[in-house]
């Protein structure tokens, strides 16, 4: 029985399909009307050849089936194992069938096209070699790539700080299929937390033309436990790929996955993981632990949120070994390369891109634009209103009306007059005092002896 994959043990359902090459180095999938080498077909899933048209459905054990497997117990396997016999790295060379060529297998690379005759070519018995995790299941292709080239246009006319003759020609590329290799991670976990919740209050402090609110805190201690079960946690099992573009490439519908075959690799290529179990799960935690921490600070509740403490447990971990469809491109633009992913199955665009450093300028002299105007109107603003209160200087009429005389551009019916008469002698003010205070309120009407009065 198969140490590291006991599940699959019992169904190989590689062993029937196809035909083995170069001495059990490769598999093809010949097809039975002219012996060409069948290509999976994304409009049909099944294979097909492309020259005469043939169909061949693809063959899977009615009883297979995708099953979660032990972390614990397979490193413990690994470690027994350690990953002796032959590894996936390195070079690997498998003579072609169909020209007599030899294609050189580099890396973690198990299907690719020979480079003489664009025969599909896979190195055989490498996804499920016996030092090696087996590949638990597959998600077709189903965007093909018509409709990959597509979305790229539509991804790159949505981008509006591209430079205008990017915009026009486009990222121009060759588009490859590619299966990549991923582990998901289940766990059931338990997590104790303590800390402070921070609800804000308001206060009024100061006196005279000091007072203000001001915003504090009234912090209480909380703490408190919760569980919380995490499904399929995705860790891409391959290095050298930019783990921001994957990540914008999900979510992905791994309900449609397929126990694993090769005959879904024909005409595509397809890596092995070079990332172990164990430091996949290292990336898978902290993506945990991170939502984690958000639904702490959710329980705490408040305002504001101070964690002081955080413990969690990981039980019941297990994992899957996935393969997942993409289509890669990569394009160069002013002598710089760039990367394209696209999702084949929801046709998610995830890429990098150039900028327009012209366009970015013009951006940000229109924000300094906008943000001077701005400031030159308060300015503005508050230069009138100190006029209001240093050049608006009271006259008399009559010697006992007291008449504010108002800058240009001010409303006349907003200003009044004052009978000095009324004027409460115990309140110590001067008559300009009392003057410029009516002149400044404007129809607030402190005074009720105030009336609007004509002003030539």
């Amino acid at each position: 029985m198969d140490e590291l994959n006991p599940a699959r043990a019992s169904s190989q359902p590689d062993q029937s399909a196809g035909e083995v090459i170069d001495a059990g180095r490769g598999r093809i999938f010949p097809c039975e009307q002219c012996g060409a080498d069948l290509e999976f077909s994304i409009g049909t899933q099944s294979l097909q050849c492309p020259y005469c048209g043939a169909i061949k459905q693809i063959e899977l054990p009615s009883d297979a089936v995708i099953v979660e497997r032990d972390y614990l117990e397979m490193l413990a396997n690994l470690e027994r194992l350690h990953e002796q016999g032959e590894g996936a790295a390195g070079e690997h060379a498998v003579r072609c069938e169909s020209c007599g060529g030899e294609v050189v297998f580099q890396g973690t690379l198990t299907s690719s096209q020979c480079p003489y005759c664009a025969s599909p070519l896979q190195r055989d018995k490498i996804h499920d070699a016996p030092n090696r995790i087996f590949v638990d299941g597959v998600l077709p292709f189903l965007v093909p790539e018509a409709a990959a080239k597509q979305a790229l246009r539509e991804w790159v006319r949505s981008l509006w700080w591209a430079p205008n003759a990017f915009l026009r020609e486009g990222a121009k590329g060759k588009f490859n299929g590619v299966y990549l290799p991923y582990f998901t991670y289940d766990s059931f976990t338990t997590t104790r937390y303590a800390g402070q919740r921070g609800d804000y209050y308001y206060v009024t402090v100061g006196s005279g033309n000091n007072r203000r609110t001001e915003r504090r805190i009234r912090w209480s201690y909380t703490d408190g436990e919760f569980q919380r079960f995490f499904d399929d946690v995705l860790v891409i099992a391959v290095r050298h790929q930019s783990e921001s573009l994957v990540r914008r490439l999900e979510p992905w519908p791994l309900v449609r996955c397929v126990p694993f075959t090769q005959q879904l690799l024909a005409g595509f290529f397809a890596r092995t993981y070079d990332v172990t179990l164990e430091d996949g799960f290292v990336t898978a935690r902290q993506r945990m632990e991170s939502a984690l921490t958000a639904e702490v600070r959710q329980r705490i509740g408040g305002d504001v949120q101070n964690v002081s403490s955080q413990q969690t447990n990981f039980d019941a971990i297990t994992f899957k070994h996935l393969l997942l469809p993409v289509w890669l491109m990569a394009y160069r633009y002013h002598e710089k390369p760039y990367r394209v992913m696209i999702n084949a199955v929801t046709g998610e665009v995830s890429g990098e891109r150039p900028y327009s450093a012209v366009k970015i300028g013009l951006a940000i002299a229109a924000g300094l634009a906008v943000a001077l105007t701005l400031w030159a109107w308060h300015g503005s603003n508050v230069q009138a209103s100190w006029q209001v209160r240093n050049e608006s200087r009271p006259t008399f009429r009559g010697g006992d009306q007291l008449v504010c005389k108002p800058l240009r551009g001010i409303d006349k019916s907003v200003w009044k007059s004052c009978d000095l008469s009324e004027l409460d002698r115990k309140n110590s003010l001067r008559p300009t005092d009392l003057a410029l205070r009516i002149c400044n309120t404007r129809q607030s009407g402190l005074s009720n002896s105030a009336t609007p009065v004509e002003v030539a």
